[in-house]
Formats: C-alpha cells, structure tokens, sequence
C-alpha cells in the first residue's frame, strides 16, 4: 500500500533548454524542514528536485509549503504501512505529463520505494533502494527489488530515454568508499549488490557521475559515528543513472559535499537538449 499526493500547480513554462535535476537522501523531511530545506531549495532553484527518505505516512500530515513549496508540484509516494520509514518525493516546476506509483503487483509497489515523472523528453525515476541490512537479512528482498527495477527501466527505454536517480544504497567500485577492504561483503558493498549494479550498467545505462570523472573521489554519504563526515570517511552510493543516448545532453554531473543538514548530501544533473 502506498499514499499519494500530486499537487497542480498550473506554471507558464515552455520546454527549457536548460534543465537542472538535484536528488537528495534528506532522511525525514520533518526535521530536514528544520534545518532550512524551503530556504535550501528557494537558493538553489532546481527545475527538478528528487528526494528520498521522507519518513511520512501520509504527506497530509506536513504543512502546506513543505508540500507544495512557491512554483513548484509535488508528487509522493508513501510507505503506509510503517510510519517514519522510506518514502520518496519529486518536486518539479514544469508539470509531468504523467506520475505513477502504482507499478502491479509486485516489489516496486511495496514500501512507497519508486516514483514515476514522465516529461517530453524522458521519463525520471526517483528511487530509494532497500538496505541490505547488518548480517544481510534483507539482501535477498534488495535483490528482488534490483531485478524488477531492472526489468521496469529496460522498459521505458524502450520508449524513451531514462533518468534514474537516487540512494542505491550500494558503493560500485572500491574508488566509491574510502575504505573498500574493511567493508568487502558489508551492506551495501557485498557482491551481489555490485555486480547487480554492473549489470544494471551493461544494459544501456550510464553512471554518469563516473562516466564524467572516471577518477573523482568524492562521497554522497557518511556515517553519524566517529567523525566520519569531518574524517571524509565516506561512501558514494547516491546516483544518477542515465540511458546511454542521453549523455550528449549532459553538461554537468556533480556532488554537493558541502550541503549539511543529512547523512547524505545533494547529487546534481544539468542537461542541454
């Protein structure tokens, strides 16, 4: 079971030849809220603002403008089951053609996991991967949930380019943490879940954060303990995935390291068409 909240706000705007998509692990947009997220979003003025990890129910339990913040729809999806847990949402200033979050029958509708936005161009999956879990007792359920994510976004790729981002909770290559060898079959770095990845990547889609800095050392999450966002013991496990043929439109892919107030920090995508 999942909620779902699609807010019309009616904007004038053309196809822009510019587009500007940010994604965000913000876990829980409450107190995120707290922490400046309106004032965040109203500086950096994406086009497109993903996010995962809300921890709402029900979005008609947040206020108005956390919501539907000025010029901007919202669209979300909710673990109803289980409060304070999961949950993603997608801000956009041009209206989709199409949301869903109700894909059959099967994993991707459980958990209030995947989101849906179907623009001119593309479609965007916002996505907010299961955890592996210490001693691995989700691995399995993740594992499900890599296949049918897999098979859904071969799909739309066949009708359109594709825009995946998010928290896949999995670091791909020992250059996406800062210490491979201690954390080799850890949650989040155990084989499956990277080879699953590359496989992901030999099916005509792009790491394109990689693709662009093949040398790049930089991080997207840090644990609480120890210092480790002060220490830069981190882990890159956020991303932009994008089918192949988009990569000519791709100007820039980036990390905002410098953005407080999570555990992860804001990935960004810019596009040219």
């Amino acid at each position: 079971m999942v909620c779902f909240c699609y807010y019309k706000y009616d904007l004038k705007s053309n196809i822009v030849s510019k587009l500007s998509i940010l994604s965000f692990n913000i876990n829980g947009i409450r107190a995120m809220a707290k922490k400046g997220f309106l004032k965040w979003l109203a500086k950096e003025k994406p086009h497109i603002l993903c996010v995962q990890e809300t921890k709402v129910h029900d979005s008609n339990i947040l206020d108005d403008e956390l919501v539907e913040p000025e010029g901007y729809n919202s669209a979300w999806n909710c673990s109803v089951k289980k409060k304070g847990y999961s949950g993603v949402a997608t801000y956009s200033r041009e209206r989709p053609l199409k949301i869903q979050i109700d894909f059959g029958n099967n994993i991707l509708s459980k958990e209030g996991r995947l989101l849906l936005s179907e623009y001119q161009k593309f479609y965007l999956l916002n996505i907010y991967f299961p955890n592996a879990n210490h001693e691995l007792t989700r691995l399995p359920y993740k594992e499900e949930f890599n296949k049918a994510l897999l098979n859904y976004a071969k799909k739309l790729d066949k009708v359109k380019p594709v825009i995946m981002t998010g928290d896949f909770n999995v670091a791909h290559q020992e250059i996406d943490l800062a210490r491979p060898k201690d954390n080799v079959g850890n949650p989040g770095f155990t084989d499956e879940e990277r080879f699953w990845l590359s496989k992901f990547l030999k099916s005509g889609f792009i790491d394109i954060f990689r693709e662009l800095h093949p040398q790049k050392i930089e991080y997207t999450w840090w644990s609480y303990r120890m210092g480790a966002r002060q220490r830069n013991i981190g882990w890159r496990i956020d991303y932009f995935i994008i089918s192949k043929r988009l990569k000519k439109y791709i100007s820039k892919a980036y990390i905002m390291n410098e953005v407080k107030g999570s555990d992860h920090c804001p990935i960004g995508l810019e596009l040219k068409f």
